[in-house]
């Protein structure tokens, strides 16, 4: 496609780089020319996609949950490519369980990764950016962050917050060169989906036959990017029961169950 010349040069640092969107992300961003900053825990799988790349990447082993960490990562950006336009901020964990029995130990985990990670990211890219011209930071949130779904809600918490923490950035940088997007997923197919896929509740609501491929939402990432979009729904228009919740909730929870039941038919079409 013609537009992803615009991405040929600029610098691109991808969180969560090491598998499911994060990679194909990361990926995406190489094949169009992008310089691409790979940061996630594991240096094996790291090291794996930069040879997948076969371009100019940077490897970057650090745990979003340490603050310190991430300025690292940034600083290794910057010492290595000399700025930074775009930022994915994409890591996550996700710990399925119903409500009456989410542990505090998991919820705290994905508070960790899933907002504080985020937040430290979005502080540092924010900070960068502004020293360098201006660029762009794209939140990878979730559909969850706009309408809980069981047995995600402890996951959901965690991307209604993100949802709130980028809301409310993006209010704050008015006026500035800096750009703040949302890209809200449904359940796509990667290791994090392989924990929920497990689990009967979720099977019953969401089969694994309707799971979207990462692409998808790579997709919408960039489509963010070129387009300087706020808010993308993976795949389009999935947001409108989220914004049915907001005025009428007791619908919404009726269209759920009947979703439940319209999911297992298309599956069985699939």
């Amino acid at each position: 496609m013609a537009w992803f010349s615009d991405f040929r040069g600029k610098v691109v640092l991808v969180t969560g780089a090491s598998s499911g969107i994060g990679r194909a992300a990361a990926l995406a961003f190489a094949a169009a020319g992008a310089r691409v900053a790979l940061v996630a825990r594991r240096r094996d799988a790291l090291v794996d996609v930069a040879r997948a790349a076969g371009t100019e990447t940077l490897v970057v082993p650090a745990d979003v949950t340490e603050r310190a960490a991430v300025a690292g990562a940034f600083a290794r950006t910057l010492e290595r490519f000399g700025g930074l336009d775009v930022v994915v901020n994409n890591a996550g964990v996700l710990i399925p369980a119903v409500v009456p029995e989410i542990r505090a130990a998991d919820l705290r985990t994905m508070l960790e990764v899933n907002l504080f990670g985020a937040l430290y990211v979005m502080q540092e890219a924010v900070a960068t950016m502004r020293g360098h011209g201006g660029g762009t930071i794209v939140n990878v949130a979730s559909l969850g962050g706009r309408r809980g779904v069981s047995p995600l809600g402890g996951y959901c918490a965690t991307k209604f917050a993100l949802v709130g923490l980028t809301e409310a950035l993006r209010t704050e940088l008015h006026g500035e060169r800096l750009h703040v997007a949302l890209v809200l997923p449904g359940v796509v197919e990667t290791p994090m989906a392989a924990a929920i896929d497990l689990d009967p509740e979720f099977v019953e609501l969401w089969p694994t036959a309707l799971n979207m491929p990462p692409s998808w939402v790579v997709w919408a990432v960039f489509a963010a990017v070129r387009f300087q979009l706020v808010e993308i729904s993976v795949p389009p228009g999935a947001g409108t029961l989220e914004k049915l919740a907001a005025l009428a909730p007791g619908a919404a929870d009726s269209i759920v169950h009947w979703l439940r039941r319209a999911s297992h038919w298309l599956a069985r079409g699939a």
